[in-house]
């Protein structure tokens, strides 16, 4: 659902070892940690590869810039946008309502000329859950008009309760749509209609970084042809990163000679998971507009691959679901992928799926705080057994490199009675569960995901 429109700023509501006999919880297959899991909690670097703006914390976005002919050959209709979280702002209590503030600072630099966004806005919710969202909840957007050649952008975000703020800049080639025919950016949005001249503006709710939820929503996709044919159609396909055509489809274009539109709509589980390229071409129009696309398993974890959600969820329970995601067929996984979503979210009336927020949290906090040489923090002991029952009661850390005793560290969880050691045996600070903890810690879980 939709939010009040401040401006141009929009509020969105859319539907991201050692040697031992033992066997982990869960999978057996083993992950790629060193690629999935940083991609996982700093997207900003994953977008920055697709070619967006894009910078994490302290205050985290996403921005794109497309083109659109403008009302002649030497001005360019220029869509600039943005998206970050409400979890990125800081918000403040103003009455009833959570308030924050934040300023956009986008400049446009092309030789001796510079053209400048400037903009502070507002967002405000009811409630606190709200400030909360780790989904795409906020989109800035704005049209402005640029001459056709080689510019640099720089973006600044800043937080204005907090003072935080975070930059990115990109070089841009701003094309020139002259008489000739040719094609105008690729526009992913949510909702709007396309102009029906090209002195307006199409009066669109962009999709800043291009990006939906593997099988949960449509692709929208906005394309201008200009000086083709009365019946030109656009054919558009989508590309995996290894140039595999994975989609195609062909749409009628409306309009006339100086402007026709068309709009392509990809369905849910049309698209795998990953990073995309779409590319549209039509008959007559000598170049090929081109697009990225992240299909990722949720809009709010950056993960481009199927597989890597998969061996993520190694601690998470319901194997049975997760192994029959695995054996599956490309064209089942989506609506596989549907069910399982709905069956582990226990409150199906927001946006989030919390258990997997829970849980994704967990494992970005282990992956930081365990981790032992080479092995990722999420792969160790300590880790397993702090994603899948969270933080212990207490702790006794006896590590410290004593003379002739036992370097050890216990995890007593007081609800589950369940108290585990983990031991040192080598020396080099891999601590593995004792054999007995291990075993009440598997007992532990079993009980625990009975009760789920």
């Amino acid at each position: 659902m939709f939010g009040k429109i401040a401006g141009p700023a929009l509020m969105l509501g859319l539907t991201a070892a050692g040697c031992s006999s033992w066997q982990r919880v869960g999978s057996e297959q083993q992950p790629a940690p060193e690629i999935v899991v940083p991609g996982l909690f700093e997207p900003s670097g994953a977008y920055r590869d697709m070619g967006f703006l894009a910078h994490g914390a302290p205050v985290a976005f996403v921005g794109a810039v497309r083109f659109l002919a403008g009302s002649g050959a030497d001005s360019t209709l220029t869509l600039f946008s943005l998206s970050m979280t409400n979890s990125t702002l800081s918000f403040q209590r103003e009455g009833t309502l959570f308030q924050a503030s934040y300023r956009v600072e986008a400049a446009f630099r092309s030789g001796s000329s510079t053209r400048q966004i400037t903009s502070d806005q507002t967002v405000r919710v009811a409630g606190f859950s709200e400030t909360q969202r780790a989904d795409e909840s906020v989109i800035f957007q704005q049209y402005l008009s640029l001459p056709p050649g080689d510019a640099t952008v720089t973006l600044v975000v800043r937080d204005q309760n907090s003072g935080g703020y975070s930059r990115d800049e990109r070089t841009i080639r701003v094309p020139r749509f002259a008489s000739r025919p040719a094609l105008s950016s690729v526009v992913p949005f949510y909702r709007g209609r396309a102009r029906a001249a090209r002195t307006e503006r199409p009066e669109l709710v962009v999709n800043p970084r291009s990006t939906i939820p593997y099988g949960a929503d449509t692709l929208q996709l906005y394309v201008e042809l200009y000086g083709s044919l009365s019946d030109s159609a656009l054919v558009v396909r989508a590309l995996d990163e290894g140039e595999n055509e994975v989609w195609r489809s062909t749409v009628a274009s409306t309009g006339d000679t100086l402007l026709r539109t068309a709009v392509i709509r990809v369905p849910p589980g049309q698209l795998p998971i990953g990073r995309l390229r779409v590319e549209g071409v039509a008959a007559g129009v000598p170049d090929t507009s081109r697009a990225p696309v992240l299909v990722s398993f949720s809009d709010q974890w950056a993960v481009a691959n199927f597989e890597g959600v998969l061996n993520l969820l190694r601690y998470f329970g319901a194997d049975e679901a997760i192994h029959e995601m695995r054996a599956a067929p490309d064209s089942s996984r989506s609506a596989l992928w549907r069910t399982f979503w709905q069956d582990t979210d226990p409150n199906p009336i927001t946006p989030e799926n919390e258990a997997l927020q829970q849980y994704f949290s967990r494992l970005q906090t282990a992956n930081t705080r365990f981790r032992e040489g080479t092995d990722p923090g999420w792969l160790t002991d300590r880790g397993e057994v702090f994603i899948t029952l969270g933080e212990p009661d207490e702790i006794f850390d006896q590590s410290s490199d004593l003379q002739g005793q036992r370097r050890f560290i216990r995890w007593s969880y007081t609800n589950e009675r369940l108290v585990v050691d983990f031991v040192d045996e080598s020396g080099f600070g891999r601590f593995r569960m004792s054999p007995s903890s291990r075993a009440e810690f598997q007992r532990i879980v079993t009980r625990v995901r009975r009760r789920l």
